[in-house]
């Protein structure tokens, strides 16, 4: 198998799959951004992403962490909804641009809080938000897990929650938003396999049967946990469950941005 990163970002990888013959020579491996998010960030997407492909199965997720400066007074998120509160009109999140995942996450969480003064401050580059993190120029940011762990390892900032309904096995310790008081919907980078739609069915479950031998590989978990993602379990890796779920994210997502006041583009 040959891997390609085109150039010109995710969907117009994603939409080559899209219009490529339904052979099984081209896989789509899209995220939770590509699949459902853009579905209502872009007012004409160039794909259907429930209509124009073949879901061969959902492969990893990672969570999403709600990270702060290390000097801002607070250390959980109890103490984080009241901080931000009550300072609200001085209070700055930052992200690597409107739509991107960060973004949305913490527009996710300030909308929960109930924050309408927030300031949202744009990076060309998640890079350069952290590091601005760091050096305490911001308040807060949304990252996915592989991004928190070198800040977590280095004592650089602070990490109050993951974003999701259930801790993370790669943070059993860090508590949830929700166990927290702070009632939102998951918040997960996930990631998987697609194919051109009418794809032969023998070719989808053949990449199917793949996908969970590769996941169930001891080494293969192992060199995940490395990045601070995790397998999905075997009842989630079925074509049928990505469907639905494609489906569900996309409105699940397009309720948030809707709310948060997201512009499409």
């Amino acid at each position: 198998m040959i891997v390609e990163n085109v150039v010109g970002g995710g969907m117009v990888g994603i939409n080559r799959v899209a219009k490529a013959p339904a052979d099984g020579y081209q896989i789509a491996f899209g995220g939770v951004d590509t699949f459902a998010q853009s579905q209502y960030l872009f007012k004409n997407p160039v794909f259907n992403s429930r209509t124009d492909f073949a879901p061969a199965g959902l492969v990893v997720e990672q969570p999403i962490v709600l990270v702060v400066r290390k000097d801002l007074p607070v250390n959980n998120v109890r103490e984080f909804v009241a901080y931000v509160k009550a300072n609200q009109a001085k209070m700055t999140f930052g992200s690597a641009g409107v739509g991107a995942g960060p973004y949305l996450a913490c527009a996710m969480v300030t909308a929960a809080i109930g924050a309408t003064s927030v300031t949202h401050v744009p990076y060309r580059s998640s890079a350069q938000a952290l590091q601005d993190l760091i050096a305490g120029s911001i308040d807060y940011y949304c990252p996915i897990s592989v991004a928190a762990m070198p800040l977590i390892a280095a004592n650089s900032a602070k990490v109050l929650a993951v974003l999701t309904r259930e801790r993370s096995p790669l943070f059993p310790d860090m508590p949830t938003a929700a166990e927290q008081g702070l009632d939102m919907v998951d918040g997960y980078y996930w990631m998987a396999l697609s194919l051109p739609k009418n794809t032969p069915e023998n070719v989808v479950t053949t990449l199917n049967k793949a996908i969970s031998v590769a996941l169930d590989t001891p080494a293969v978990q192992a060199r995940l946990k490395d990045v601070a993602t995790t397998a999905v379990p075997a009842e989630r890796r079925s074509p049928a469950y990505l469907q639905k779920y494609v489906e569900t994210e996309t409105v699940k997502w397009a309720a948030i941005m809707r709310a948060a006041g997201v512009p499409q583009q």
